[in-house]
Order: structure tokens, then sequence, then C-alpha cells
């Protein structure tokens, strides 16, 4: 059964990278270069973490990889090249929110591997309140980018201003909450939600990281 998951994830991954390449073929064949250089952003930014990976000798799990590859195209590729932004006006919201609870839970597992799950050291609401703040600090220092893009280069990234700004930060305040709460509740020894998983599978794949809180979760 767990071999025909991850060969169904495995396979997912591929025929996405094989879309984005094929896409970017055909666009460079029929002149549409904006379109060709899009898909060729996506399908570096997706490859990425697989190489950044291997040069930090880590071991990524293959429900990180399409999570990664799937949110690269959403953002890249559908919403500029077939100007899903502008189309529908949750998948601005949707993105924000998933990426919070992407980079919450990098930020909890980059905290939990400094502590080594340490209770005296940090305990788990520490490190839940730690995984939130860098959660909030991405998605704060990518309003900024927005906006120096709209100021620099006179783009349209914030959309309506304030009120796209603020929207921005509470779904980022809300997925982060999520990706720290998933955390807190790995960190007192539950393991069945399905991001609590997550993070169990990125801890065992990568145990030289975490072989202190390795031994202390396993006794």
């Amino acid at each position: 059964m767990i071999t025909d998951k991850v060969f169904e994830q495995n396979r997912v991954l591929l025929v996405l990278w094989g879309l984005l390449f094929v896409a970017a073929i055909v666009a460079v064949f029929t002149g549409r270069w904006s379109l060709a250089f899009v898909a060729l952003s996506t399908l570096t930014l997706a490859i990425a973490p697989v190489f950044l990976a291997s040069r930090l000798h880590l071991t990524l799990p293959l429900p990180f990889l399409v999570a990664t590859t799937l949110f690269t195209y959403a953002t890249v590729f559908m919403g500029e090249a077939f100007d899903f932004y502008e189309r529908y006006w949750w998948w601005d919201i949707a993105l924000h929110g998933g990426s919070a609870v992407g980079f919450g839970l990098m930020g909890f597992l980059f905290v939990f591997m400094l502590f080594e799950g340490d209770r005296y050291a940090a305990p788990p609401s520490a490190i839940a309140v730690i995984t939130f703040c860098v959660a909030m600090t991405v998605g704060a220092t990518w309003e900024l980018f927005e906006f120096a893009m709209d100021q620099i280069f006179g783009l349209n990234m914030q959309k309506s201003g304030l009120m796209d700004t603020m929207g921005d930060l509470i779904v980022d305040a809300i997925g982060a909450f999520f990706a720290a709460l998933s955390g807190y509740v790995y960190l007192r020894g539950d393991d069945s939600g399905i991001m609590a998983r997550l993070i169990g599978q990125f801890v065992t794949l990568n145990k030289q990281l975490y072989r202190k809180s390795k031994d202390r979760l396993n006794k």
C-alpha cells in the first residue's frame, strides 16, 4: 500500500515537471517567449528544492516535493501565464495561506533542529511561537517585495493597495498559526494528524539532524 502511494506521488511529480518542459518547448517553437520564460522559471523553481537538499545533505519527503511543485505551478505558471490571479479572486488568498503553512513548517523544522527537542532549552510552546514568527516574517518580507516592485517598476502586485496587503497578512497569520499548532501537537507526542505525520516523516528521513529529539520521542 505504501509503495503504491509513493509511486502515485512520484508519477504526479514527474508529470508536472514534464508538462512544464513541454509547455516551454511548444512556447519556444510558437514564438510565445513570455510563456516559455514563465514555464522554464516554474520548472527551475520546482526542481530547485531537490538540488538544494542534495547540497545540504537533506532528504526531502516525496509529499513535500509534490506540494512545492504544485505550489510553484499554481503560483508562477497558472497565476502569471494564465492570469488566475485576475480570474479568480480567491487564488491569491489560497496561495498565501498555503505558503504560510509551508514556511511555518520549514521554520518549525529548523528551530526544532537547533534545539533538538530539548524541552528545558525550548518548550513546545516556545518553538510554536518562533514557528509563527518565522512564517509571518516571510509573509511580511514578500509584501515588502511587492511594494518595492510596484514603486520601482510600476507594477500592480499589491492590487488594491492597503486592503490587499492587510488581507494577505491576515491569511498569512492564519496559515502560520496552523503550522505552529501542528508543530506544537507533534512535540506533545501526537503524530496522528496529516501535518504531524509530515513532520515525523522529515525527522525520520533526516535522523542525523535530530539525534537527540529522535531518541526522546522514541522512548
